[in-house]
């Protein structure tokens, strides 16, 4: 996708080697080093919840319980990878645990409308724009909640193959095949809006 990410540093500033060190300081009990952590990696995870779970609420609840499942597990965090792949493993698994319980039913809502100058927009167009906004998010119902996951990290977030891996833990290859099954589905369910 045109301008997304592809970097796997920390997105709201600071760097791997700062969170390496605020990890250690976190887990010897240091809160104002969890912190700044949290403070640095919520804003990221949490548009990646949102846009797993399609809505603010669900998103914040799993974020919430993704940091507290953090604070808890410091002591086991060895650095193997960095602070931020480490809490998108959390997250996306959070995410996924909520996906595979409920229903695949995601309010449509979710789905940020563009706002156009009302002079430049028919009627005809917004229902049609809100037509295919149904469409897909009828469509992401139809995936697997691995599917799902591995796409919204690879289209929407602009993640890496290799960081996708890291945060679902699974394979590069099954990444990759998640993601192309999850593209063929989509285009295949949006072939009449092309």
């Amino acid at each position: 996708m045109a301008g997304a990410r592809r970097d796997t540093a920390p997105p709201e500033g600071g760097s791997a080697s700062d969170d390496a060190l605020l990890a250690v300081r976190a887990a010897e009990g240091d809160e104002d080093a969890f912190a700044v952590l949290v403070q640095r990696h919520a804003p990221a995870l949490l548009r990646l919840a949102t846009r797993l779970l399609g809505t603010r609420t669900e998103a914040e609840d799993a974020v919430q319980d993704a940091f507290v499942s953090a604070w808890r597990r410091l002591p086991e965090f060895h650095g193997s990878a960095s602070f931020g792949t480490w809490t998108y493993r959390i997250v996306t698994n959070r995410c996924l645990n909520i996906l595979r319980s409920r229903r695949p039913v995601v309010p449509l809502e979710t789905a940020a409308e563009v706002p156009a100058p009302e002079h430049t927009v028919s009627p005809a167009r917004i229902a049609e724009a809100r037509g295919a906004v149904r469409e897909l998010g009828a469509a992401l119902d139809q995936l697997s909640a691995e599917q799902r996951a591995c796409w919204v990290l690879r289209e929407l977030d602009g993640r890496p193959y290799d960081f996708i891996a890291d945060a679902v833990g699974i394979s590069q290859e099954a990444v990759r095949a998640r993601v192309f099954r999850a593209r063929r589905c989509l285009t295949q369910a949006m072939g009449a809006w092309r």
